[in-house]
């Protein structure tokens, strides 16, 4: 059988309408879509339909959309800009233990200048209480970066609950939407968030490129300086061609939706009940049970490592959620904030599915742990 795709959470195809919508930038519309003149005008045109598509996605004014270089770049620029704009305020920062680290790096590093930053634990599913956000706020408080759904396990936080205390308590809310855009509903307004990042290949766009939404009203001091790109808010001029592609594939999402979201969780839990059929107690879940993401199914397999049963699943791509460091085996920071023992998170393999994705070959990985990984033939 060809090679089985299951890691659709590190990274997805390119959709064929996406390439197609990038094609004539690679071999017709080359100008600068600063530039006035005829072979600028296609540029900037396409450029703005991409940003209202963007918009369209997340329910918000096209002109709150700033576009970046990805996921990691939006973070980056929601917390940094935040602290920068509003530190005589203060320069507290709320956020949690299951973050991605474009968001806890980010965090660590303005920590070196001065920032006091919390980091609220989560319980056994992976999910944050709201209360402890309540609870955590200070007149100090500048922000609040909670990630919208977990990329290992796929837990969806109650964004929306925490963004009414936020509100009531007058501090900006940012959330990293990089694994819910284009998989679950994800606007801006129905989650009352003032900050969302998204990252264009984790919805079947390229590499390398992404957003930032700003609600309307909030400053933040600009990431990059020099030029004003972006209605000043990022310097450089603008990636046209992945930027297309990033409005292509949130078109794409917006008309996807429903039928993505139903389609997945009906292969996803066809994929888990025939694990739990195999493994019954050898197989635990990691994450919240109802509450998590369509496409994501992070389990660990109780007595073995997960490297092991990846390596005898030949052909398929999955994740694990332990990593090998100076010879010993870690399992992921994710896992231990939830509380996971170390000996079940070493067993612990993350499959996220994706358009893609049909029951055969969920059948066919099924087979292949059922030859080399059932219980009974534990190492």
């Amino acid at each position: 059988m060809k090679p089985i795709y299951l890691d659709y959470n590190a990274s997805t195809p390119i959709a064929p309408e996406v390439s197609d919508a990038m094609r004539p930038f690679l071999t017709e519309h080359y100008g600068n879509p600063s530039s006035l003149h005829w072979a600028g005008a296609p540029a900037r045109q396409s450029l703005e339909k991409s940003r209202e598509q963007v918009a369209g996605l997340l329910g918000c004014a096209a002109q709150e959309i700033v576009f970046t270089s990805g996921g990691t770049e939006a973070n980056n620029y929601a917390i940094k800009g935040v602290f920068f704009s509003l530190r005589q305020k203060g320069s507290h920062i709320i956020t949690t233990q299951v973050e991605h680290p474009a968001v806890l790096q980010p965090c660590r590093f303005l920590e070196t200048l001065g920032a006091e930053v919390t980091h609220l634990p989560v319980d056994g599913t992976g999910m944050v209480n709201p209360e402890d956000v309540r609870k955590t706020i200070a007149p100090r408080t500048i922000l609040v970066s909670v990630m919208h759904a977990n990329n290992e396990v796929g837990t969806i936080q109650a964004i929306a609950e925490i963004a009414r205390i936020t509100r009531e308590r007058d501090v900006l809310f940012h959330t990293d939407a990089a694994q819910s855009a284009g998989k679950i509903p994800a606007r801006v307004d129905e989650l009352g968030v003032d900050l969302l990042s998204v990252a264009g290949h984790k919805l079947y766009a390229p590499k390398g490129v992404g957003a930032l939404y700003i609600r309307q009203g909030v400053r933040l001091e600009p990431f990059m300086h020099g030029a004003g790109h972006e209605n000043g808010r990022r310097a450089g001029t603008e990636n046209v061609l992945l930027d297309v592609g990033l409005g292509a594939a949130c078109a794409l999402a917006a008309g996807e939706l429903a039928t993505r979201r139903a389609r997945l969780t009906e292969l996803r839990d066809y994929f888990q009940q025939g694990l739990e059929q195999l493994f019954g107690e050898h197989l635990r879940l990691n994450g919240h049970p109802t509450e998590r993401l369509p496409n994501t199914l992070n389990v660990s397999f109780v007595g073995r490592l997960g490297s092991e049963v990846l390596e005898k699943l030949e052909g398929v791509a999955a994740s694990t959620g332990s990593a090998c460091h100076s010879g010993r085996q870690e399992i992921s920071p994710v896992l231990k904030a939830m509380g996971v023992p170390e000996a079940t998170g070493l067993g612990a393999v993350r499959f996220s599915l994706g358009r893609w994705t049909t029951r055969e070959e969920l059948d066919h990985v099924l087979g292949l742990l059922r030859a080399e990984i059932l219980p009974g033939k534990a190492r």
